[in-house]
């Protein structure tokens, strides 16, 4: 059985950014063991564990008081946070390492740009995720926030003008849905700095291309292989995603969070099984599947 682990898969750049800052802060100060990050890195439990291991703490604002003046160093994960947090933080005198995802970072500006112009604000996400919470702090939580067209058609004003924009983790083909719906229900002209002429319904396309780019080879990957094992944490919002995708052009196809999910009756008769992941599923614990994948087929030879 050839067993391949997908090349396009695994950590994406700004994960790796993230990562990356982490560990730099947990060696500066690894005497003091005195680094927080808000909330879980990353959505993957193998990853945070790694982290925890070397002295990463997480923690959340309400916890704040608990550090405060103590000198202590709080990451801001790629997600981002609202404006909120960074003002708790100021009054606690904790001080923060932002490791917001560039990517976010140019989404919660671009939404922010639109709410000062009176736009009604419609985020494609999920109303509790990291990162839409962060966004909706920017807009002081005046949106409208939808995961499908039914919630959209329910939820949103077709009087107002409106821009529509995605958590950067969605589908694309959801939000293309959701802008078509809404597009002909919000048609009036009108001239927009940013283009010559626009409808006064605009839909930006904040989905990180890190996630929608990787949908075409995931597809031809899941179809070369028999059998696909997915590999992500439960929480990871472009992990339900790309799973879909794989799921969609091979229905061999299993998602695991751990290796000890694996079964053995999945792989009788394969000759190829192909190992994928999110982009916060860490390459180290893909090839440990693997690893496990390999002694199971043993075993049961």
């Amino acid at each position: 059985m050839k067993i391949t682990i997908d090349t396009h898969s695994g950590f994406c750049w700004g994960v790796v950014r993230t990562v990356k800052i982490a560990e730099e802060q947990l060696e500066r100060t690894r005497a003091q063991r005195n680094v927080f990050v808000l909330g879980h890195i990353i959505h993957n439990p193998k990853e945070i564990e790694r982290l925890e291991a070397k002295g990463l703490k997480t923690i959340s604002v309400d916890e704040f008081p608990q550090i405060a003046n103590s000198g202590a160093k709080v990451i801001i994960r790629a997600h981002g946070e609202p404006p909120s947090t960074y003002r708790a933080a100021w009054e606690q005198g904790i001080e923060l390492i932002d490791a917001t995802c560039p990517v976010v970072t140019k989404l919660q500006e671009r939404v922010r740009k639109f709410y000062d112009q009176d736009y009604q604000i419609v985020i494609f996400g999920k109303k509790d995720h990291a990162e839409v919470l962060g966004v909706r702090g920017v807009v002081r939580d005046e949106c409208v926030v939808v995961k499908s067209v039914d919630e959209a058609l329910e939820g949103v004003d077709v009087s107002r003008k409106t821009v529509l924009f995605s958590q950067t983790t969605m589908d694309r083909p959801t939000f293309y849905a959701i802008r078509d719906a809404l597009k002909e229900r919000i048609d009036e002209l009108v001239v927009d700095s940013m283009e010559e002429i626009a409808t006064e319904f605009h839909a930006k396309d904040t989905i990180c291309g890190q996630v929608s780019g990787r949908e075409n080879l995931l597809t031809e990957y899941a179809r070369t292989n028999d059998v696909i094992v997915f590999v992500a944490g439960r929480a990871s919002s472009n992990g339900k995603v790309l799973y879909n995708v794989a799921k969609a052009a091979n229905p061999r196809t299993y998602f695991v969070e751990d290796a000890s999910e694996l079964e053995a009756a999945w792989f009788d008769g394969v000759e190829s099984v192909g190992i994928s992941g999110a982009t916060s599923t860490p390459q180290w614990y893909m090839e440990e599947v693997a690893a496990a994948i390999e002694h199971l087929a043993t075993a049961t030879a």
